[in-house]
């Protein structure tokens, strides 16, 4: 019988050819994702060890780089005196100190260089050699002196700078011009990331990041042959007592980065495997109905098996040898065929300016058995109901016609089936929508969902007999004979229109969800940020930090400008808890900020009263006139009155309070963002006079409208697009299923199709049927597909009301219309080949009988 497998699957090769490309597909997912992320994973576990190589204990304090509370003594950071005793411990080769911060580096055009989150600047610190050995110089020398930078060799090139150009770098305060004094290459992680790396001399980079004589950091190593936990233990006791300073072994270290680095990568795989599940799961139905089809075709030679002597298990295993022989092949191709694309993905990464750290391809054994464990069972499974079937075809068969239909019994029970699942996934949902448990209610709509969207794909059948009769007249009428042969081709094998549909539903379903998702919270975002505000700019810093103190003042001097409002943002104890708090003036508030209050009044701001998100308020119970007692930074105590309520707002955080209240509070008052108005409205030219204002600083962001809300939304906008190309995988393969369909209908019909050109249908009515009946399938998936993607939107939405606060079901109509134009189109296109091969069959060969 294995014999007979293999014959069979090498006689039948072209008709299980779209089967071989949906299983390749899935499994090159599956296996390139794995390939993908064990590779990465361990080039930056090997970089972050090789970083960690002569460190022999780490120590880093928690001081903050804003500075100490006005009026008191500077006690953060670890002081160059400490540095200097452990320096001088036994066992120890060098200790070195640390600071660092943000340093943005602008290029000719004066753009910023590198990715803004990982920008950095630190300190040049030389051994008595004259190096450090974090950082080989390729030209030049290490900064000496206060107005000297040196830049990593990536940023130089990007910029065009060499050694003695200038270079002007932006900080944390207002822009320097800096003399290139070097360009080195390193392993640091900033620079592999895709940032750039500025080097300052020690006294400057503590003046910009913490305070002179103060460091962040300080790496210890040790001499040959002591070991870590003897250092540590030696440098413990001469750290501050207070918790503001952590120490730990280099190995503790590197451990502690190998396994965030880990856990990073694990999570991005199993995102990446969640769509290619999705995509294998479409695979099931293409496999299914390939076998199913190819079963039926050859009922009359296993019928012959039967009565040569074949038991029922021998034809079963028959038909489950075939599946096994193309999983295996078609696994095999994937496994390489996700090799390759694993090796793809990381030249495109280093393409983007992500610099990936060199090391070797990693497949590991747990890959292979997985990949290939994956194809075979999958085909395996899919093709056990048509195995099933024919282990079923009696003898007597071989004396009739070469297919057989299917029987009405197994239909009844799949519709009794589907239609179970479908109304427990639509209860689930309902309890889950009608639930006060938060998360209890996101378990129940998932589960509905994934039992309701699997019971209407068995119910497709079903389902496609009306949907596809009432198609029928209008097709008839639009397409005369064409369009009524293929509404009623469609109609006869509903087991195949709805297999070959359902993998177009289920891509559509997570589209068309997927979309009103996104557009909903983006409306959300939208009603937050840019409804609430009545200002033409937003001013912030790219990289998230603080705009220095002159900023407003500066603003308020560029023509045209008609209110420059300070937002500043401090950690004050509400309540008694721990708040963000945003500090402004009440009448620049006013001017900028539309604040819809629920409770109160805004005007309450003006008369030393705090206002708090209505939100919060009811959580906690507080309303207007409420006493809270308020623990500034500094330690100063304080009670405020609730002055109102008000609707959420994504600018301002959950208490506001007026700026004259909190300012005198702060170590260092910091602005964290600007909101400018301007007389003509935002226009290019007053967008650059701001940014003139500012000194052209390139890590300053002014933004108008649509650039806050592209700020705010931009990464949801993005999200989606990577969602919407995971799942290119799944409606790939759901076009081979429509293809694979139709090309084994035309082989199953050639008669037929050789019957009506002897009639008078001519090559481009077939052609015309062909295609037809193609768009019909395609576009009874893709509504069944929108309608259950709606329906589960809807559901979703229930389930993320409680995090995301004003969250309304959006439905952009426009984008799910083009929806169906787009599924006929697929179809069009999937029926190309099937249909010039129907169109070129041989009349005569076509309609003699067998």
């Amino acid at each position: 019988m294995f014999r007979t497998a293999l014959r069979n699957v090498l006689a039948h090769k072209a008709r299980l050819l779209m089967t071989v490309l949906a299983v390749l597909l899935g499994v090159a997912f599956v296996s390139g994702t794995l390939v993908f992320t064990d590779t990465l994973g361990n080039a930056y576990k090997n970089q972050s060890a090789k970083s960690y190589d002569n460190v022999a204990a780490a120590i880093t304090s928690s001081g903050s780089p804003s500075g100490p509370p006005r009026g008191k003594k500077h006690d953060e950071g670890i002081s160059q005196q400490t540095v200097d005793r452990i320096g001088k411990l036994p066992g120890v080769a060098s200790a070195t100190g640390q600071v660092s911060g943000f340093a943005g580096v602008a290029d000719t055009k004066g753009k910023l260089i590198g990715t803004t989150s990982v920008n950095s600047g630190t300190n040049f610190a030389p051994g008595t050699n004259g190096r450090d050995p974090r950082y080989a110089f390729v030209s030049g020398r290490g900064p000496a002196r206060t107005g000297e930078v040196a830049l990593d060799k990536d940023t130089a090139d990007t910029g065009g700078l060499h050694v003695g150009d200038p270079a002007r770098i932006a900080t944390n305060g207002p822009v320097k011009t800096y003399t290139v004094t070097g360009v080195f290459t390193t392993d640091d992680s900033a620079v592999s990331a895709g940032g750039s790396l500025a080097l300052f001399d020690t006294a400057s980079a503590q003046s910009l990041y913490l305070a002179p004589g103060h460091f962040s950091d300080v790496t210890v190593t040790a001499d040959k042959g002591v070991s870590q936990q003897k250092i540590l233990d030696e440098v413990t006791p001469l750290l501050p007592k207070d918790g503001s300073t952590t120490a730990q072994t280099g190995k503790q270290l590197a451990d502690q980065q190998a396994q965030h680095i880990e856990q990073q990568f694990s999570l991005m795989g199993i995102v990446l495997l969640v769509f290619a599940a999705i995509a294998v799961f479409v695979g099931i139905f293409l496999i299914a109905n390939t076998f199913t089809m190819l079963v039926a075709q050859r009922a009359k030679e296993l019928a012959l098996l039967r009565a040569l002597g074949a038991s029922r298990h021998q034809v079963s295993r028959s038909v489950l040898t075939e599946a096994l022989i193309v999983g295996a092949t078609a696994s095999a191709a994937g496994f390489g065929g996700g090799v390759g694309i694993a090796v793809a993905l990381r030249s495109a990464i280093g393409s983007l300016g992500f610099k990936v750290p060199s090391g070797p391809l990693v497949v590991a054994p747990t890959t292979v058995v997985a990949t290939f464990a994956v194809g075979v069972l999958i085909t395996m499974s899919a093709a056990w109901l048509p195995a099933r079937r024919a282990a079923k075809i009696p003898p007597v068969a071989a004396m009739n016609s070469s297919s057989l239909p299917a029987p009405t019994k197994s239909l009844a029970i799949r519709n009794a089936v589907g239609a179970f699942l479908a109304v427990a996934g639509a209860a689930l949902i309902a309890a889950g929508s009608a639930s006060t448990l938060r998360n209890g209610t996101a378990y129940l709509i998932g589960a509905g969902s994934f039992l309701l969207l699997v019971g209407v794909i068995t119910l497709a059948p079903l389902l496609s007999q009306p949907a596809i009769a009432a198609a029928r007249p209008p097709s008839t009428r639009m397409f005369g004979v064409c369009g009524n042969l293929a509404a009623a081709n469609a109609r006869r094998n509903p087991r195949r229109t709805g297999a070959t549909a359902s993998a177009l539903t289920i891509g559509l379903t997570l589209v068309t969800g997927l979309t009103v998702l996104g557009v909903s919270v983006g409306r959300v975002v939208d009603h937050r940020t840019v409804d609430n505000l009545s200002a033409d700019y937003m001013v912030q810093a790219l990289n998230g930090t603080s705009i220095e103190e002159s900023a407003a003042s500066q603003i308020s001097k560029v023509p045209g400008v008609t209110a420059a409002t300070a937002l500043r943002q401090a950690q004050v104890d509400v309540g008694g808890d721990r708040r963000s708090v945003t500090a402004a003036d009440p009448d620049g508030l006013a001017k900028t900020v539309k604040i819809k209050t629920v409770h109160g009044s805004q005007n309450a701001l003006g008369d030393g009263k705090l206002l708090v998100d209505d939100q919060v308020a009811r959580k906690h119970g507080w309303k207007v006139g409420a006493p809270l007692h308020v623990n500034y930074p500094d330690g100063t105590k304080a009670r405020m009155t609730v002055g109102g309520t008000f609707a959420d707002n994504l600018v301002l955080s959950s208490v506001v309070m007026p700026d004259q209240m909190v300012t005198p509070h702060l170590g260092r008052p910091e602005i964290h963002r600007l909101l400018v108005t301007v007389s003509g409205g935002a226009d290019a030219k007053t967008a650059q006079a701001i940014t003139d204002g500012l000194g052209d600083n390139p890590a300053i962001s002014v933004m108008d409208q649509q650039g806050i809300r592209d700020a705010f939304g931009g990464r949801t906008d993005t999200t989606l697009n990577i969602m919407y190309g995971l799942l290119g995988m799944s409606l790939i393969i759901a076009v081979l299923g429509v293809i694979n369909t139709l090309a084994m209908s035309v082989f199953e019909r050639r008669s037929e199709i050789g019957m009506l050109r002897a009639v008078g249908l001519d090559r481009g009515a077939v052609k015309r049927m062909i295609r037809l009946e193609s768009v019909v399938i395609s576009l009874f998936g893709a509504v069944t597909g929108v309608v259950l993607g709606l329906f589960i939107a809807w559901a979703a939405g229930h389930a993320i009301t409680p995090d995301v606060q004003g969250y309304v079901m959006v439905i952009p109509w426009p984008r799910i219309a083009l929806f169906l134009p787009l599924a006929a189109l697929v179809g069009v296109l999937a029926a190309s080949w099937p249909a010039r091969r129907a169109a070129n069959l041989d009349l005569l060969g076509s309609i003699k009988t067998e």
